[in-house]
């Protein structure tokens, strides 16, 4: 009977923590559909996009881009609720030095998921369109875009760039949990490289420099995620020896 209560309430810890994070999501969405038409209008102003005409071919092509918008701006204001709300249902489980060690995680994922962000956008987006912008003009195209092609191929990129500059953070995770060690990684990195391979060439566009801008970032994340792994273990080692002594 202690043990079904129990269980009652986990599920009802959980329920809690679930409608906290959907109600900042809607509060997150509602925020983003007051605010996409000045973003989209800031997006317009940033040198990749003064070139661009905003024609759409659809009638329905304006209303997505600004759902769309709106979207992204929730899930980046509702992703650190969403952390916070998993480290308060784990919690109860971890003991005091895991807690203080797991709530470093939600910042962390934060700011990577951003760094990703800025990253893409910044930096990769813009070679991007260059590259192929140059070789439109090359072969004498003319290239008359919608707002509908730009803005897809912005939100494609941007949002997976994002989630995969969390690997490092993922890898320090299970390294915590004694699922993945360093040695592990090291093995496994012909597989791994081959993995990032794919994925990179997945979401980036059909061409070799777009392929190569994010497939060497990848790379690069995978070998620091190594590192941190080493660095993890290394630590956890040291603490549980003082904790035995």
């Amino acid at each position: 009977m202690e043990q079904e209560f129990t269980l009652i309430e986990h599920l009802t810890d959980l329920r809690k923590r679930l409608i906290i994070t959907v109600m900042a999501f809607i509060a997150s969405l509602a925020a983003g559909f007051a605010s996409a038409a000045h973003i989209l209008n800031f997006i317009k102003l940033q040198p990749t996009a003064v070139n661009v005409d905003w024609n759409v071919f659809g009638f329905t092509d304006g209303i997505m881009i600004y759902f769309k918008c709106a979207l992204v701006l929730a899930v980046l204001l509702t992703l650190p609720v969403a952390l916070h709300q998993t480290w308060l249902f784990v919690k109860p489980a971890l003991s005091e030095m895991e807690a203080k060690g797991t709530y470093v995680y939600i910042p962390a994922s934060f700011l990577l998921f951003l760094l990703g962000v800025s990253f893409s956008y910044f930096i990769m987006f813009p070679m991007m369109l260059n590259f192929m912008s140059d070789i439109n003009q090359s072969i004498g195209a003319t290239e008359t875009y919608g707002m509908s092609q730009y803005f897809t191929f912005l939100f494609n990129l941007v949002i997976p760039v994002g989630l995969v500059f969390e690997m490092p953070l993922i890898v320090m995770f299970l390294t915590k949990l004694g699922i993945v060690t360093p040695q592990s990684l090291r093995k496994m990195r012909k597989i791994a490289y081959f993995v990032l391979v794919v994925v990179g060439v997945l979401i980036s566009p059909p061409d070799f420099l777009s392929d190569v801008l994010i497939i060497v970032p990848l790379f690069a994340l995978f070998e620091i995620s190594i590192i941190i792994s080493a660095i993890t273990m290394k630590r956890s080692t040291k603490n549980k020896l003082e904790q035995k002594a």
